[in-house]
């Protein structure tokens, strides 16, 4: 009878455990389930208690600049080392505890700029975990057990022209494929692998790689893959590779583009440091598009609309909300690019400095380049922080300048934030009480 006791709290244990996570939102890849920035959970804090968030729990890694993902209770990250020679790694973490999970380590050695660690988040996806390095190392896990399901050496096989700051687009997946941005040659920048077996489903276009990951949207009632690659932005079937329509975007000298585009009200928004605000907008009886509006400035100081390095902006009706080159907090009008208001207190004023943008209901959370967590409201009337407080320390491996950076994008999952410096990854809860 005691037996039959302990089976049955096991397995209601077991039942209520998945149940919690079914209604739970994960993170499951780069900006979270939909790459849309947006995180659906109630029942989150209004302010924090104090100047500091308390740490459910912190594990030491090594350095990176890949943000964590969350799916199925696991949080995937991604980290370098150095010595005793040059590795990265990819580790999975129970969600609750921090406790190792799984790890595994390759060789991999650097021959690119900003060199502490991998770029892309892992992208998890019905049991299978997918983890783009530096270099080009793409490997599919078994997301529970950590074992090899497939991997590819892609510089190796797909001739890569390497971006200066290396491989940074995380994988996207969409039905069987498995899509990365890589700048292979010849016609390689974008490649389809069928997700479970690794076998190469298509490739397209002959442009080097940005550092912009790619997005699928619903364009003319189809499924459309829209990935901004070194010279232009591209809109593709993601089944076949074939392409819908090109509109170029250039870069100034070298492939800067960083941002995610934002996608909304059919419209595709992109900006980058050097190039400035693009709006397009987007046909929706076929597949084409028109221009909106291109806004530039005559350089990185005296810029125009709003010219980011890294952050992906958040668009809230008519209006959107980004990081200016030295990090001006900018509202700017959709409809033109004018720009409405500039703050100066988010993050300090710094050549890139950065934020990254989550939407909550009505909030907008934001995770400064200082590893603060700040809760806000954004509108055309101006910026309104309602609470700010310190989540995470800076680290200098990331960028070795004003005292260090925090430039991974946090994961929100199960009413809990999830970042990472070059040291640690840490755990908090955001749980209204």
């Amino acid at each position: 009878m005691k037996h039959f006791t302990y089976l049955f709290i096991t397995l209601f244990s077991v039942v209520l455990m998945q149940a919690q996570l079914v209604t739970a939102d994960d993170w499951s890849q780069w900006r979270g389930d939909n790459r849309d920035g947006v995180w659906k959970e109630t029942g989150i804090i209004e302010e924090f208690d104090g100047p500091q968030i308390p740490i459910r729990w912190s594990v030491p890694i090594g350095s990176g600049y890949s943000g964590p993902s969350v799916a199925d209770g696991r949080v995937y990250v991604t980290d370098r080392l150095t010595k005793p020679k040059q590795v990265e790694r990819v580790h999975c973490f129970d969600w609750k505890t921090g406790d190792e999970i799984w790890s595994y380590t390759y060789d991999c050695i650097y021959k690119i700029d900003y060199t502490a660690g991998p770029r892309a988040n892992v992208t998890v996806h019905d049991g299978l975990a997918y983890a783009l390095g530096a270099m080009g190392h793409l490997h599919c896990f078994d997301a529970v057990t950590g074992d090899i399901v497939w991997k590819k050496d892609l510089n190796t096989e797909y001739n890569i022209n390497m971006p200066i700051w290396g491989i940074a687009c995380a994988p996207i997946v969409e039905a069987d494929n498995l899509i990365v941005q890589i700048g292979g040659k010849p016609d390689a920048c974008i490649v389809a692998f069928d997700r479970k077996t690794g076998e190469e489903k298509w490739k397209a276009l002959s442009d080097n790689a940005s550092y912009s990951a790619p997005i699928i949207i619903t364009q003319a009632g189809q499924r459309v893959l829209i990935c901004w690659t070194g010279a232009n932005i591209a809109a593709l079937n993601p089944q076949t590779g074939a392409v819908h329509w090109l509109y170029p975007f250039p870069p100034k000298s070298f492939e800067i583009a960083i941002a995610t585009p934002v996608f909304d009200q059919n419209e595709l928004f992109f900006t980058e440091f050097q190039q400035g605000s693009l709006l397009l907008k987007l046909l929706q009886d076929k597949l084409a598009v028109e221009l909106g509006w291109h806004r530039k400035g005559k350089d990185e100081r005296n810029t125009d609309a709003l010219q980011t390095t890294m952050a992906t902006p958040v668009r809230i009706g008519n209006y959107i909300y980004g990081v200016d080159s030295y990090g001006e907090l900018r509202c700017i009008d959709a409809r033109n690019g004018d720009r409405i208001w500039e703050d100066l207190t988010a993050v300090k004023v710094a050549r890139w400095s950065n934020i990254h943008f989550v939407q909550n209901e009505d909030k907008v959370w934001m995770f400064n380049e200082h590893g603060e967590l700040l809760i806000t409201e954004l509108s055309p009337e101006g910026l309104n922080v309602i609470s700010r407080a310190k989540l995470i320390e800076p680290t200098r491996d990331q960028l070795n300048r004003r005292g260090g950076v925090t430039w991974a994008h946090p994961a929100f999952a199960y009413k809990h934030v999830f970042a990472r410096n070059d040291n640690e990854l840490v755990c908090a809860s955001l749980e209204k009480k």
